[in-house]
């Protein structure tokens, strides 16, 4: 075993908080997307329940929102946002995806760990980009307006996907995460669903789903 490795880089503009693997070449790597008004440092709390044979990244959003902190699209008002609001954030990290510095990773399946808006940006690349994502994990997050429009074809067929949302959600109603997991469905992905008592967090129970979730599909080492 080796020690894992934590560190930040600032690579073509992006902020970037990364773990090397604890054990060994990674055999995937997840990328962590903040929410709104949050940064690179914002979900680190999560890595202590991730496989130790993943590198981790976390990147910073790309836009400086009003209270504070960053986001994942440009500044709107009186409205959810849509998906082709998330396209230069999409772009973006695709392009951030393929660099050789972050770091001598496999990219072509990503993992995606997003809170709030930074899993409707997980959703909306997924959705646009299916043939470069493996799994996906929402955590009080939502589904993009226009989103629909992607449900032909089911793009998300094999797509293994967690979603956690609290009942008691004070900005991204329980609702919106009720008809995501219909819509992820319909999208051909297979949906693990934990609901409990709590606001814009998540609950402990969830927080195990989570580690269970990622443990059973990533721990593995993968076939060639």
């Amino acid at each position: 075993m080796i020690r894992d490795e934590v560190e930040t880089i600032v690579i073509n503009g992006w902020t970037i908080r990364q773990r090397s693997p604890v054990t060994g070449k990674p055999n995937s790597v997840i990328v962590m997307l903040h929410g709104w008004t949050g940064d690179e440092n914002a979900m680190w709390i999560f890595t202590s329940r991730m496989p130790e044979n993943t590198r981790i990244i976390s990147p910073r959003g790309l836009w400086h929102t009003k209270y504070g902190g960053f986001g994942w699209h440009k500044p709107i008002s009186n409205r959810w946002p849509g998906i082709e609001d998330f396209s230069p954030a999409i772009n973006a990290l695709q392009e951030l995806l393929r660099h050789d510095t972050v770091l001598g990773s496999d990219f072509d399946q990503i993992n995606f760990v997003g809170f709030s808006q930074g899993a409707a940006l997980a959703f909306s690349y997924s959705l646009m980009r299916p043939e470069q994502v493996n799994t996906i994990v929402s955590l009080s997050g939502f589904l993009p307006e226009g989103s629909e429009k992607f449900v032909l074809g089911q793009p998300l067929l094999g797509k293994a996907i967690f979603l956690a949302h609290g009942t008691m959600d004070e900005l991204v109603p329980i609702e919106k995460a009720r008809q995501t997991v219909q819509f992820l469905q319909a999208a051909g992905a297979s949906v693990t669903y934990c609901e409990d008592d709590v606001g814009h967090k998540l609950s402990a129970s969830c927080f195990r789903g989570m580690e269970s979730f990622l443990s059973n599909r990533l721990s593995r080492p993968r076939s060639s």
